[in-house]
């Protein structure tokens, strides 16, 4: 039988955008579930996710108030029971026709852990400074755990459930991306990274993550490094 891939999918107000990515999840050939995270919206996307559940195969997970990124992954993952994991924002900036793509590598049993990098496919421009920060965030991670990765701020991860076995994962917010590299990367996983497709939002847009998030990024690095715990 094929790997049952579980699409894992935070959400925090994305009324404009829920539809059409939950859509072309759903659309897409994997073998799939999906299992959709609301994380405290306010701004009708519950509605719309409840709408959508009794017409497509999807689980909707609720949170009374909003948790974080982080966090809701990990309900997503709770909730799960696919051997694969992988990691889909619930905006239009990553694609799930790149699912093939990301996927491979796994189903093909040559790594256990996928990264999608935007740096190494075709994306839409970007903020300088935010491209600046990811820099400063994955050579401090190449540098700290001997890796060579180009994007470690990717929200396209698959992975295979195993990973997880003994895994401590705190991550609140978007410091999860983080969190995850650093951990699996100090038990000596390798990661394989693919060229995907980027839609980059503007703050108009919708996007959410601030200057802020990559200080407490450079925190939990350090934090991942220093304490001996996986």
């Amino acid at each position: 039988m094929a790997d049952l891939v579980s699409v894992l999918m935070p959400v925090y107000n994305e009324a404009p955008f829920i539809e059409p990515i939950v859509r072309k999840v759903c659309a897409s050939p994997v073998e799939k579930e999906l299992i959709v995270v609301d994380d405290g919206s306010t701004d009708g996307t519950g509605a719309k996710l409840e709408r959508l559940a009794r017409e497509l195969p999807l689980r909707v997970i609720t949170h009374a108030r909003n948790q974080g990124k982080g966090r809701a992954i990990r309900s997503a993952i709770e909730h799960s029971r696919g051997d694969i994991l992988l990691i889909q924002d619930g905006d239009l900036e990553y694609d799930p026709e790149d699912y093939p793509v990301l996927l491979k590598p796994l189903f093909d049993r040559r790594t256990e852990v996928v990264f999608g990098s935007r740096f190494l496919g075709a994306h839409r421009a970007s903020y300088f400074w935010h491209r600046v920060g990811n820099w400063v965030l994955t050579t401090l991670v190449n540098l700290l755990f001997n890796a060579s990765l180009t994007d470690v701020e990717t929200g396209f991860k698959a992975f295979r459930r195993e990973v997880l076995e003994g895994l401590s994962l705190r991550a609140i917010g978007f410091e999860f991306e983080v969190e995850f590299t650093c951990r699996i990367l100090r038990r000596r996983h390798m990661i394989f990274e693919v060229p995907i497709t980027y839609y980059g939002r503007s703050y108009a847009e919708g996007k959410k993550i601030t200057w802020k998030d990559g200080v407490y990024a450079l925190w939990v690095i350090l934090g991942c490094r220093l304490r001996p715990t996986a």
